[in-house]
């Protein structure tokens, strides 16, 4: 299956798919431990036999915990590593050092940033009744986690120490700031089209909508004397209430 440190394609693409299942076993002691094993079981069983394959198959049991998306990146490196006979000490290592700014990362990334601004591009389909509302969510946020993934696991087995060069170069951190200020500014579009077109359907005059940025402003200087969440809500609604043809 393996010959001078590569893996055959069949064993790569079943690591491969396995990688979507990381996360199909959870435990307080390893976290995505047993996922990683499920991960590397099958080239673990052609590299080892007998009692080294208990011991290689113990210590990829170890505490693992980073972000799914991502975490390919890491168990194909470590594939590589082992596949290059590399120490048990050094690969254990590896883990632990990618795993936790992989997890930073890809929270950021996909969590803070990618999956916001996919939600809020899909409202502005589901605001006008399109059915392709769900289509547009679905796609722009596993689109680029399908490409993380795949990417991923071919530069662990690429560049396997070296990696981490490579997620530098990536720059998610920014690309994350980037996306959720993108984000900022497609929600406040879709404020301000929803806001006229409820104050149209209710009868009443779109340049109330020019009150709604001084209100923002004040509210959140209120906010800002610790004026309880809760106090400032109710004063909203009864404003909003008050206004002549609301009813």
């Amino acid at each position: 299956m393996m010959t001078s440190g590569t893996l055959s394609g069949p064993l790569r693409r079943k690591l491969l798919f396995r990688s979507f299942f990381l996360q199909g076993s959870w435990n307080f002691e390893q976290m995505q431990g047993l996922g990683a094993l499920f991960v590397l079981s099958p080239l673990l069983r052609n590299l080892y036999q007998g009692e080294e394959l208990h011991q290689a198959c113990a210590r990829h049991l170890s505490y693992f915990n980073t972000h799914p998306f991502i975490a390919p990146l890491i168990l194909s490196g470590v594939a590589q590593l082992e596949i290059n006979s590399a120490d048990a000490e050094g690969v254990g290592e590896y883990r632990q050092l990618l795993m936790a700014p992989c997890a930073a990362m890809g929270d950021a990334f996909f969590w803070g940033g990618v999956r916001p601004f996919a939600a809020v591009l899909a409202m502005f389909f589901a605001l006008h009744g399109s059915l392709l509302a769900p289509i547009v969510l679905l796609v722009v946020f596993n689109v680029p986690h399908l490409l993380v993934r795949i990417v991923g696991f071919a530069k662990g087995f690429a560049l396997g120490e070296e990696v981490v060069d490579f997620l530098a170069r990536c720059r998610l951190p920014d690309l994350a700031i980037r996306l959720k200020q993108g984000t900022l500014i497609l929600l406040g579009i879709l404020c301000a089209g929803l806001t006229y077109s409820t104050l149209s359907v209710a009868g009443l005059s779109p340049d109330l909508g020019w009150f709604i940025v001084p209100s923002v402003f004040v509210l959140g200087g209120l906010a800002r004397q610790r004026l309880s969440p809760l106090l400032l809500t109710l004063l909203l609604v009864a404003v909003i209430l008050a206004l002549p043809g609301f009813y």
